[in-house]
This record gives C-alpha cells, sequence and structure tokens, in this order.
C-alpha cells in the first residue's frame, strides 16, 4: 500500500554524492544535513496534520492528498540547479511522508476483519522493506551516471501517482463514514470489504462505539492530559522507544560497519534489505497466531543481544577476526529481530487501542513524536559515537530495548483476535 513513501528516504543514502556534487555543495556537511533534516521536518508538520485531514475528508481522500506532495516534490527536486530548489523539493516529500502512515494504520486496521488485522498491519513493514531494497537498487548507477539521481527522483513520482489512482478504486472505511452520519454508504463499503452475510453484525459491532460526528469535537488537551492520555502515552513511548533502540543509526550507517569488514557497500545494503524483509516475512505469519504483546517482548529482547554484541565487538579484549563477526553478525541480527515485531507493531497496535472517536487525531500526535526522535537520534548519533565511544552509545541503545521490554509488559494489552470495539470498550476509562 504505502512502500514507495519509505523509496525517496531510502535511495537519497545512495545518491547524495552524486547530488551534492551535481548542484556543487559537496563537501557541505550542513547542507548534506539539510537535505535530509528537511525531508524529516516536513514528515513533522505533515504527521501533525495527518490526523484532521483523515478526519476531514475520510481515509482514501487523505491518501490522495499525501500522495500530491510526494509527486510535486519529487518534480521539484528531479528538476531542480541548485540547493533551494532541492530543499523545497525534500520538504513537499517529507509532508506527504508524514502524512502517510498515521492514514495507512488508521485504513488498516479499520477496514481488516478482526482475525487477520495483524497480518494486514504487519504487511506495511513487508512494504517498508520493498521500498527500501527498491530504492538501493535503482540507486545503484548514480556513482557511475552521471544525472542518473534525477531519473531516481522521477522514479520515485511513478508509485505515488499509482497509489492516488488505485484509492479511487478501495473501498472507504465504514468506521470513518458512521462517524459522519453516511450508514447507507457505511453498509455498501462493508459489503464490498467482508461480504452481504456480515454487514448487519458488523454494522451492530461499529454502532457501539461510533455515535454520530463526534470526531470533530475532539480537542488536543484530551489527548495531552485529559481521559485518552494513558493510550496516547503507551503510543508515544513505544514509538520513542522504538526509535532510541538505534534502528535508524543501524541503517543510516551500516555501510561503515560492513566497509571495517571488507563488504562492498552494495552487497551490505543488500544484506540488510534481505534481512529487514526476511523478518517482515515471518512477522506476518506470526503476528495473528503470537500475538502483538508476546512478538514486541521478544523483538527488543533480541535487539538487546544483537546491540550488546555490536557494544562489546571494539572491546580490545576481543580478537580482530572476531570483532568483524560480532559487529556483522549483530546488526544483521538486530534489523532480523526489528522487523519482527518492534518496527511492524507500534503503529499497529496503536491503531487499535485507540478510541474510534479519537484515533486518527491521536495518531498524528504520537507519529509526531516518531518523527521528532528521529529526527535528534540522526542529527546526534555521528557527534555521540566520536564523543562516548561505540561501547557506551551501543550499550545506551541496547539498555532502551531492555527498558522496552519492561515497558511492554507493564503496559502493553494483548489485542490479538479481538474487534475495535472490544479492545475500546477494555480500555475505557
Amino acid at each position: 500500500m504505502y512502500w514507495w513513501q519509505h523509496f525517496p528516504l531510502s535511495c537519497l543514502a545512495t545518491i547524495l554524492e552524486s547530488i551534492s556534487l551535481d548542484l556543487s555543495f559537496s563537501g557541505n556537511t550542513m547542507a548534506e544535513g539539510l537535505v535530509v533534516s528537511t525531508c524529516l521536518g516536513g514528515a513533522f508538520i505533515g504527521s501533525m496534520f495527518s490526523g484532521w485531514i483523515a478526519d476531514g475528508v475520510g481515509r482514501r481522500r487523505a491518501f490522495q492528498l499525501c500522495a500530491l506532495p510526494m509527486i510535486i516534490g519529487a518534480s521539484i527536486s528531479a528538476t531542480t540547479k541548485d540547493l533551494k530548489g532541492m530543499l523545497l523539493g525534500r520538504f513537499f516529500v517529507g509532508t506527504g511522508i508524514g502524512i502517510g502512515p498515521p492514514v495507512a494504520a488508521l485504513y488498516v486496521s479499520e477496514v481488516s476483519p478482526a482475525h487477520v488485522r495483524g497480518t494486514y498491519g504487519s504487511l506495511t513493514q513487508i512494504s517498508t522493506g520493498l521500498g527500501i531494497m527498491g530504492s538501493l537498487f535503482i540507486g545503484i548507477p548514480a556513482k557511475e551516471t552521471l544525472g542518473w539521481w534525477r531519473i531516481c527522483f522521477w522514479v520515485s513520482a511513478v508509485p505515488a501517482a499509482a497509489l492516488a489512482l488505485f484509492m479511487e478504486f478501495c473501498a472507504e472505511s465504514p468506521h470513518w463514514l458512521l462517524k459522519r452520519g453516511r450508514s447507507a454508504e457505511a453498509e455498501t463499503a462493508l459489503e464490498k470489504l467482508l461480504g452481504g452475510s456480515h454487514v448487519k453484525f458488523a454494522m451492530v459491532e461499529l454502532s457501539k462505539s461510533d455515535r454520530g460526528d463526534e470526531a470533530d469535537k475532539v480537542k488536543l488537551s484530551e489527548l495531552l492530559y485529559g481521559r485518552h492520555f494513558r493510550v496516547v502515552f503507551i503510543g508515544s513511548a513505544l514509538f520513542v522507544l522504538q526509535q532510541l533502540s538505534g534502528i535508524n543509526a543501524v541503517f543510516y550507517f551500516s555501510s561503515t560497519v560492513f566497509k571495517n569488514a571488507g563488504v562492498p557497500s552494495k552487497s551490505a545494503n543488500i544484506c540488510i534489505g534481505i534481512f529487514n524483509l526476511s523478518g517482515s516475512v515471518i512477522a506476518t505469519l506470526l503476528m495473528d497466531k503470537l500475538g502483538r504483546k508476546l512478538l514486541l517482548i521478544g523483538s527488543f529482547s533480541g535487539m538487546a543481544v544483537s546491540m550488546g554484541l555490536q557494544a562489546i565487538a571494539p572491546s580490545p579484549f576481543v580478537p580482530r577476526t572476531a570483532a568483524l563477526y560480532l559487529s556483522v553478525g549483530g546488526m544483521l541480527m538486530f534489523v532480523l529481530t526489528f522487523s519482527l515485531g518492534a518496527g511492524p507493531v507500534p503503529s499497529l497496535l496503536l491503531s487499535e487501542i485507540l478510541p474510534g472517536r479519537v484515533r486518527a487525531k491521536a495518531m498524528a500526535v504520537c507519529m509526531a513524536v516518531h518523527w521528532v526522535v528521529n529526527f535528534f537520534v540522526g542529527l546526534l548519533f555521528l557527534h555521540l559515537l566520536e564523543q562516548i565511544g561505540p561501547l557506551v552509545l551501543y550499550t545506551a541503545f541496547a539498555s532502551f530495548c531492555l527498558l522496552a521490554v519492561i515497558f511492554v509488559k507493564k503496559n502493553v494489552v494483548e489485542t490479538k483476535g479481538k474487534s475495535l470495539q472490544e479492545i475500546e470498550i477494555a480500555l475505557l476509562p
């Protein structure tokens, strides 16, 4: 559904050097950092407004709206002649990236039957893996072919346009339609999604929690310190712990570790992509069998062990050959275990535990927290690595993974096999 949203972020890692040479800012680390961070800044703004957009125009139209700045931004980036144009294009792309993920999580949770909702939700992580691998392959000729980076941006606009087109043929969320008082259209959507024999029962279930157009009355205070604070806090904390586990540091700087081990960067990127995709496929198979909570606990535990291996690798007591195996093996194990739970579960779980009345806007707040932490991890990682060294930094990442295990055990409820209405009633304050 939205693998294309991860395409422009991942592709940039392989073509940034070519862009800096063509646009005459090579060697300017501040400019290179702006090209990356401007996109993240746009994502933060987009995510803040995503809930209001999804509630205002519906889930389908929200998808189409988020594709629009992606297409505009990719076009500007592909044709620009200077740094200012590139930054403008990256900002537009970022707003689309910010709007898309929370809307995708909402849509999947609201249109999926309860017994397969976890499987469908984890498909978004597979789409992430496909987007990363696709971008890496398309960016390979950038170093040898002059101006190839412009083609990469044009290519990224194609799936965005395809999404905007194909969403026209998809069913709207019955939850959203019922909130807007459009019961007949909600029944039509349910018939399209579940079949005619299930419509009456599904409408009764929806009516238990969705009462009229209450979504417009949601105040930000309800989310930040009101009756819904607890579920918003759980969702935000999961996203914070996800980012503080070190996953983006691994993705951003894995090439350096592999290079030290004598592995070419192309092979390294392919290995990372394969392990990420493999874990996502396994998660899809296990999500509705083992449940969200168990996958989260197992995932963060495995990530803690993996980061521990990378922490001890630079130790003077570890032989050089063993250190290389620990670094590379630990990194691949980290990516695999991340994609088993910590990657796909938080957004899916949040879309399940949030009450229907505040679901879209609360998702927007939690995703905004995600982008802020993502920005600072990417910004400070190399500086901290130089200042405190890999042992302390990787140990800190491992500690956050263990903290996540404790947090999940104490605060996360299992949602496997339950309807959204059952979950909402169980969590009512």
